[in-house]
C-alpha cells in the first residue's frame, strides 16, 4: 500500500462533497509528475490525505481511498470543460485520473502551519519550498505520524478501512 496527499480547494470540491457523493473521479490534474503518479504508481486501496488548499486554514481534513487504477481523464477531451486540453487525444491520452472514495473526516484540521512545526515531517513534499503539486506521495512514516496526531476515539491511528 502507498500513501498520498491530494489537494483541492474546498470552494471547488471539498471532503464534505466527497462524503455526500461517496465516490468521485479526481479529474483536472494537469501536471506531468502527478499524471505519472496516477498512471504508474497509484493503486486501488492506496490511501490519501484530503488536503483543503487556498482557504482560510489550509490543511489535511481527512482520508480517502484510491478506488480504481488510472484511466484517461475525459475532461481533457471536452471543449466545454474548464480542464479541456486541445492537445490531448483519446487515442493517446495525455491526462489521467483515478476514482477516490470517502473514508473519514479528521476530528480537526491539521493545518499547514502545524505540519511545519514537526521535525518528523521535514521530508514531506508538501512542506518543501516552491512545491505547488496537487498530488504527492507521502512516506509511510509521515502517514503514521499524521494519523497519530488524530488518534483517539474518533479515528484510529492505523490505516482506515471503515466507510461512513
Amino acid at each position: 500500500m502507498q500513501y498520498w496527499l491530494m489537494k483541492s480547494e474546498p470552494s471547488e470540491f471539498s471532503l464534505d462533497d466527497l462524503q455526500r457523493k461517496g465516490r468521485e473521479p479526481w479529474d483536472g490534474v494537469r501536471n506531468y509528475q502527478a499524471r505519472n503518479w496516477f498512471r504508474d504508481q497509484m493503486q486501488p486501496k492506496d490511501l490519501a490525505f484530503f488536503y483543503h488548499s487556498n482557504c482560510a486554514m489550509p490543511g489535511i481534513v481527512g482520508v480517502m481511498e484510491i478506488l480504481t487504477p488510472a484511466y484517461p481523464d475525459p475532461t481533457a477531451f471536452a471543449p466545454d470543460n474548464p480542464h479541456y486540453d486541445p492537445k490531448s487525444d483519446p487515442a493517446q491520452p495525455r491526462w489521467y485520473l483515478v476514482d477516490v472514495g470517502y473514508v473519514a473526516h479528521f476530528p480537526r484540521t491539521v493545518s499547514l502551519s502545524e505540519l511545519r512545526t514537526y521535525p518528523a515531517l521535514s521530508e514531506l513534499a508538501l512542506l518543501r519550498r516552491g512545491n505547488r503539486l496537487s498530488v504527492m506521495p507521502v512516506a509511510a512514516a509521515a502517514w503514521a505520524f499524521i494519523m497519530g496526531l488524530q488518534a483517539g476515539p474518533a479515528l484510529p491511528s492505523a490505516p482506515l478501512r471503515e466507510r461512513h
